[in-house]
């Protein structure tokens, strides 16, 4: 007899709280022994996540409460995983929407819900960080309330139940006012309120792949929901790929999860997720299904991207120095290898073999993919984001952004302005009597291409800044989006501080004394708004006359750090970022160079 299910999916605005509180959950449902050590946000297990403190892939767990199996799937925050949402809520039959007490719905919450409703969900929402000491539960319960009316939910959908909940001290509430310290009341509320799976167990087959793993024993893992029949390990089955084409093949393995390991299984039947091995060329949306009768669920759908950028291998005077995969055909192997898993990503060849256009969803979804190949030592060149055009009815549109700023008060002014410029308009602002001000802007997403190093600045770094796809509309007219020039090496060498001092009061470096750099290198941002050449190797004249003053000690104003996002950020449409396992840099287009 097998266990009863329930299937659910945790989604939440980045930084609300998912991971920590599935933490308490797994560490209350029993399944890690005494004693044992479990780290932090055990789930976030890419190196990448742990750094950035954000989850990327979705994962799957499952624990037992009550004699019931619970799958739990957590998902991404940012919009710009968005993907991995989508495919994944298609595997749950509820939700769990977890929202800040003190912040409320942000941007996120608005793409992650309007997902889940359209899949017919009805969400259990969690207010999260109730032990905070500006948290308002209520009035966050309120927002949610008006966020759901705003996109269309269904009665049954609009009377949610909700619990309060602390994930970082492991308690959930069913009211404010309880004294309950553990998450039993979060596991009821997933019992009571989440529909066991429907499926026939005797029907054919059908299981629909939602995620893709890879073992180096097994080779490619296939993970999916099974929506009817039964699976056995061993058993001869058919793939109906995207062609709809008919595979044939069989289980080599078949494993369910239990807590963060996999564990073997015989058999499963309907409801179940379950990981199997055994075809290779299996991709995202097909359908496993019984080779007899194949019936095909429907196709995964998944939003289009809206940013695109150049991939080209890198021709810099520094090329190959630092990375190990440098040609064209393994920068095209990997992109094309990334499509396996990463469904929200577009990869097109073009007119030159040495350059692909690569689409995807935001600045940080790309971001993410170029530093992960950057740390496997892929070494490449790519160009400004630019945003994708298309043309819905007839009519030549653009993507628009709904964007959120949390800013200091004195701060506001000048935010309103800049985007203005940038042909933002102001839905919403309201003041908090802490000294902030939350600001509601809809803009194009191109208006965004660069703003937030400038937001920095205008924020002096105590800015909070959150953006999600809002739906395509008519192109607006031009926008400035002026930033000021850049400087620029016009000589190969080492830079030097006599040189880079002696040129301070032109603007702000990128690089320190000691770096190497070449003609057409970019190693800071001007005063003006024109581009400035100069010779930042210059050594300085040795003589045997003793300067005034000369044992003084002279410092170097602290450079700016280009990270990959700042970089990305940063560049104009005639520059390119370098990139290596061991460095950023910025650069000139070669050809531009020659015109100058």
């Amino acid at each position: 007899m097998s266990l009863p299910i329930r299937n659910v999916a945790i989604i939440a605005h980045v930084d609300h709280g998912k991971t920590t509180l599935v933490d308490a959950l797994l560490k209350q449902s029993g399944i890690f022994r005494e004693g044992e050590d479990v780290p932090d946000c055990v789930m976030d297990s890419n190196a990448l996540e742990r750094e950035r403190g954000i989850t990327i892939l979705s994962k799957n767990t499952a624990v037992r409460y009550k004699e019931t199996l619970i799958n739990i799937i957590d998902t991404p925050g940012h919009a710009d995983f968005g993907g991995e949402v989508e495919r994944v809520l298609g595997m749950v039959d509820g939700c769990i929407l977890i929202v800040d007490a003190n912040e409320g719905p942000m941007p996120q919450t608005r793409f992650v819900l309007k997902k889940a409703l359209e899949k017919g969900l009805r969400p259990i929402v969690v207010v999260n960080k109730i032990d905070r000491p500006q948290a308002d539960p209520h009035g966050a319960i309120d927002k949610v309330l008006d966020l759901f009316l705003e996109l269309g939910a269904d009665d049954d959908q609009c009377d949610f139940p909700y619990l309060f909940a602390s994930g970082i001290n492991g308690y959930a509430r069913n009211d404010l006012e309880s004294d309950n310290m553990d998450m039993q009341p979060m596991f009821e509320a997933i019992l009571h309120h989440v529909a066991p799976p429907v499926g026939d167990p005797n029907k054919p087959l059908q299981l629909q792949v939602t995620t893709l793993d890879y073992s180096e024993y097994l080779g490619r893992i296939v993970i999916g929901k099974i929506h009817n029949g039964t699976i056995r390990m061993g058993q001869q089955v058919a793939l109906v790929t995207e062609t709809s084409a008919i595979v044939k093949g069989k289980i080599s393995k078949l494993m369910g999860f239990e807590g963060l390991k996999r564990i073997d299984l015989e058999e499963a039947s309907a409801g179940n997720i379950v990981a199997v091995a055994g075809f290779a060329d299996a991709n995202i949306g097909e359908t496993i299904t019984c080779p007899n009768e194949p019936q095909a669920l429907p196709l995964i759908k998944v939003d289009e991207p809206t940013l695109q950028m150049t991939f080209s291998v890198n021709d810099s005077p520094f090329a190959g120095q630092e990375g190990t995969m440098v040609t064209s055909r393994q920068v095209r192997d990997r992109l094309f290898r990334e499509l396996e898993t990463n469904v929200a990503l577009r990869v097109e060849d073009t007119d030159s073999p040495d350059k692909l256009l690569v689409s995807g969803r935001g600045e940080l979804h790309l971001g993410i993919l170029i530093e992960t190949m950057r740390r496997e030592g892929y070494e490449f060149q790519v160009s400004q984001p630019q945003v994708i055009f298309r043309e819905v009815s007839g009519q030549p549109c653009e993507p628009y952004e709904c964007l959120v700023l949390d800013v200091p008060q004195e701060a506001s002014g000048g935010c309103i302005e800049r985007l203005g410029q940038r042909k933002g308009e102001m839905q919403d602002m309201q003041m908090s009597a802490t000294g902030r001000t939350q600001l509601e802007f809809v803009i194009p997403a191109r208006g965004l291409i660069g703003f937030r190093g400038e937001f920095m600045r205008l924020t002096r770094g105590e800015g909070i800044m959150n953006h999600s796809f809002l739906d395509y509309r008519p192109i607006s007219s031009d926008m400035e989006t002026r930033r000021n020039g850049v400087l620029i090496s016009f000589e190969e060498g080492v830079a030097t501080f006599y040189a880079m001092k002696n040129a301070e009061d032109r603007g702000a470096f990128f690089i320190t004394p000691g770096t190497k750099v070449y003609k057409g290198m970019i190693v800071g941002e001007h005063n003006r708004q024109q581009d400035l050449e100069l010779n930042v190797c210059k050594a300085k004249q040795l003589t045997n006359h003793r300067a005034s003053g000369g044992d003084e000690l002279v410092q170097l104003q602290a450079p700016i750090d280009m990270s990959l996002e700042r970089a990305l950020e940063y560049i104009g449409s005639d520059e390119l970022v370098e990139v290596t396992p061991k460095s950023i840099r910025l650069r000139k287009l070669a050809k531009k160079l020659a015109k100058r």
